[in-house]
């Protein structure tokens, strides 16, 4: 099956065909830098570093652009309430957004422009619009009329009129209509600006995403994508700018990820449920963040909660725990790569059927975990090393599993290094130590050296109520978490 995906456009799931056979010109709204980065921008930037990355694996050179807003209301206002330039306040956040999505295991995108250094275009795009009649200059300001171009609300499916008849022209706007936008805003007093054809000013928000996209992309590209939030009016607004414009079709895929609710809640300041990346990956490892962001499809609304996030750990352990016993198991078998196999490449189609899909990607981890459940099956089997097949099946597996996590950014850790972290981190939300459980162990072996099995049995069942599972082995006695 050939890549499916939902186009919010239509409304509908399309065959994917960019416009230039085997290339890919994709454009994803960046985030405006006033502030820490909060979970709904991990969601996003990790969708779309997924699309990116699968894209990239299924042969497409990728051109994968991802902005700056560096200017804007809400950056000026912090820079003001800190005493600081706006520039300087956008840099420092800028940094801070670089290293959260490092820590999140994301890929550099192509090109990452910033709207500062892109006024230039910005205000060719604005004359263009109001030499074509669709915009209009009014005392410094410039606004897009929007009953000039013809299908505005065309990708969030809303009614003009409807929208017309409740909306109100503010104090001090000088819209003809109440429904256009600001393409250039006249310079106030202590705001940062620059000269243009209308007087000193600066951009407005829609009008720099067209501006940077088109320079990078071209007139018409393959991919837009940014959360739900962006539907209307941000993206509205850029199909209308662009395309009254350019006179041609702006973007063919438009892409939106579903909302993070916390605990089954809006994620809002004001009800105390707002986490940025950093505050929560002082509690989790990046790459479980990422698993629980992964483990729903992209379009539909995701809860973020302590528990989730558990249950998250809790299914990437799971496949560390396959990876390692399969490494060690391997460096002691001899490995006849002239067997033929079939798992991993079954493996390896189940998966891309899922990603075809609308980037599936719970379905994907669903099949990847089907692999490590086939991999420990054929492990299990009695006399495995001296089975060429199967050692053959579980090297496949192996390899598979490391390839097709590397498109989804996991499995990127060593495995032993990594369980015993997240074995650290599940501690620390039980009632025992890791101390504790050792002295366990070793009264527990003392126990069975004095013969005093029913002591061994009761230190062992004590520990698993309390979540702790021992593993008795050749080489002595191990524990991991139930």
């Amino acid at each position: 099956m050939s890549l499916r995906l939902y186009n919010t456009l239509t409304g509908t799931k399309e065959p994917f065909t960019p416009l230039e056979h085997g290339k890919v010109g994709m454009y994803v709204c960046g985030v405006t830098v006033y502030d820490y980065c909060h979970i709904g921008h991990a969601r996003a930037n990790i969708v779309f570093d997924i699309v990116y990355r699968y894209l990239k694996y299924s042969g497409y050179d990728v051109t994968y652009v991802r902005n700056y807003t560096d200017v804007d209301d809400k950056i000026i206002q912090r820079a003001n309430e800190r005493g600081i330039s706006s520039t300087e306040l956008a840099e420092e956040f800028i940094r801070a957004f670089d290293a959260d999505m490092d820590a999140l295991g994301l890929e550099k995108p192509t090109i990452e422009p910033k709207a500062t250094e892109h006024i230039e275009d910005i205000i060719a795009l604005v004359q263009k619009l109001i030499d074509a009649g669709k915009a209009y200059a009014v005392d410094g300001d410039v606004y897009f009329a929007v009953q000039s171009f013809d299908n505005y609300l065309k990708l969030s499916k809303r009614n003009l009129d409807d929208m017309q008849a409740g909306a109100r022209i503010a104090p001090g706007e000088k819209k003809r209509n109440p429904m256009d936008f600001a393409l250039w805003k006249a310079a106030k007093p202590e705001e940062p600006s620059w000269p243009s054809p209308w007087g000193e000013g600066r951009p407005g928000w829609h009008i720099e995403c067209s501006a940077m996209s088109t320079r990078y992309l071209g007139e018409s590209f393959d991919i837009h994508g940014g959360g739900k939030d962006l539907v209307f009016p941000h993206h509205e607004n850029e199909i209308a700018q662009s395309e009254a414009a350019n006179g041609k079709p702006f973007v063919k895929y438009w892409i939106h990820n579903g909302f993070v609710n916390v605990n089954q809640e809006k994620m809002s300041k004001s009800l105390g449920n707002f986490f940025t990346i950093r505050d929560i990956l002082q509690q989790y490892d990046p790459e479980v963040v990422r698993f629980f962001i992964l483990s729903a499809h992209y379009r539909s609304p995701i809860d973020f909660s302590d528990q989730n996030l558990k249950e998250a750990r809790h299914g990437l352990t799971r496949f560390y725990e396959g990876l390692h016993a399969a490494a060690q198991v391997l460096e002691q078998c001899d490995i006849d790569t002239s067997v033929e196999v079939n798992e991993g490449r079954e493996l390896q189609e189940r998966f891309q059927s899922a990603m075809d899909d609308d980037f599936n990607t719970a379905q994907a981890i669903g099949f990847l975990f089907d692999g490590v459940r086939s991999m420990n099956r054929l492990m299990s089997e009695k006399k495995f090393r001296k089975k060429k097949d199967k050692v053959a099946e579980v090297n496949a597996l192996y390899h598979t599993l490391l390839e097709l996590g590397g498109v989804l950014g996991i499995f990127g850790s060593e495995p032993e290094g990594w369980l015993e972290r997240q074995k650290m981190a599940a501690l620390a939300d039980m009632d025992i130590s890791a101390e504790e459980i050792e002295e366990k162990i070793a009264a527990r072996l003392q126990a069975r050296k004095e013969k005093d099995f029913a002591r061994s049995d009761a230190i062992r069942d004590e520990l698993e109520a309390r979540g702790i599972l021992l593993l008795d082995s050749a080489e002595g006695t191990s524990w991991k978490i139930k």
